[in-house]
């Protein structure tokens, strides 16, 4: 609809209005101003357009002549206002939809499916706290009966953490094919994160590889919470041991190796900040406290546990989930 259009729409809304003020009329002139606003039509002009109108009917007195001049001089700022608003609106759709993309690649980079052994259990989950999660996860196997477990904190959210996660999975796929060991990789992994990402950027992550013919669990730990062992033996968990700088702080970090022996019924638990950080009303979930509740699903499987625990947790948080939340738990059968 052109300007001329406009005008002639706007006036037969007027006239028709004038001869019968009815509810119709009025819902005719709202739809009229949404399309308007689609438009791009500013209040000022949106003013300007009835004064012409009115003078259509007839002769217009000065004093509401003026009155117009007056009311269009006090809708210019809104209407700078509102433009502003628009392009706001824009660019926030536009945000909206790459981030949509962003989240779309970045489950694209997770694994499908987890490895299959009659030996070992194993549980995942992952939920994001927002719509791009900080939280990175991988688990592959290899031919030689070992597959690899990564567990990845990246500081910040939104597409900068997507980006990170894609620059994360493929130096892994890259830097897996020579089979570097836990120690080696985080090494050469944090050279790659320190020159790749913003300074006010890093990553924690525990890496290891898990040998399903010796059943142990040798890995190496950059800044990241070691998480769990369970001895079924003892009917107990310990906390796994590991420390080291996170990736991108430092460029030359050595990372010290660790290596745990499962038994049957032994359980591994891995886990991001999201899980041990957890707030209930005025008091944080106290150590021992997870342990407690670790204890009391030891019976089902890895799946089971992960999901009750996750279940637990948010219900005591009142269904709040502050931060991404990440688990991995591992069975020997």
């Amino acid at each position: 609809m052109m300007t001329r259009g406009i005008e002639e729409e706007y006036l037969r809304l007027l006239r028709d209005y004038f001869a019968g003020q009815g509810e119709d009329k009025l819902y005719d002139a709202q739809q009229l101003g949404k399309w308007l606003l689609l438009q791009d039509f500013s209040p000022e002009e949106l003013i300007d357009l009835h004064g012409r109108a009115l003078e259509k009917f007839g002769d217009v007195p000065e004093f509401v002549r003026a009155s117009f001049t007056i009311l269009t001089e006090l809708m210019i700022e809104y209407g700078n206002e509102h433009r502003a608003v628009t392009s706001l609106r824009s660019k926030h759709k536009q945000l909206q939809s790459e981030m949509a993309v962003a989240s779309a690649m970045q489950k694209s980079l997770l694994p499908r499916e987890l490895p299959s052994t009659p030996e070992v259990d194993i549980g995942l989950i992952s939920v994001a706290a927002k719509q791009i999660s900080g939280d990175f996860y991988n688990i592959v196997s290899h031919d030689d009966g070992r597959f690899c477990l990564t567990i990845a904190d990246i500081t910040g959210k939104g597409i900068s953490a997507a980006m990170c996660t894609s620059m994360l999975k493929y130096a892994m796929e890259s830097l897996g094919e020579m089979l570097h060991g836990p120690g080696e990789m985080l090494h050469h992994l944090n050279r790659i994160v320190e020159r790749n990402i913003d300074p006010s950027m890093f990553v924690t992550m525990l890496f290891g590889f898990y040998d399903t013919n010796r059943h142990s669990f040798r890995y190496a730990v950059a800044g990241h919470e070691p998480g769990f062992v369970y001895r079924a033996r003892e009917g107990r968990f310990y906390d796994m041991a590991g420390e080291g700088k996170a990736l991108g702080i430092c460029s030359d970090c050595q990372y010290k190796e660790q290596e745990i022996r499962l038994e049957v019924g032994d359980v591994l638990v891995l886990l991001t900040d999201g899980v041990t950080e957890r707030k209930f009303d005025r008091y944080y979930l106290q150590r021992d406290e997870l342990v407690s509740f670790l204890a009391a699903e030891v019976g089902g499987s890895a799946q089971e546990m992960a999901d009750r625990l996750y279940s637990k947790l948010l219900l005591l948080s009142r269904f709040e989930l502050p931060d991404d939340y990440t688990m991995i738990v591992l069975r020997r059968t």
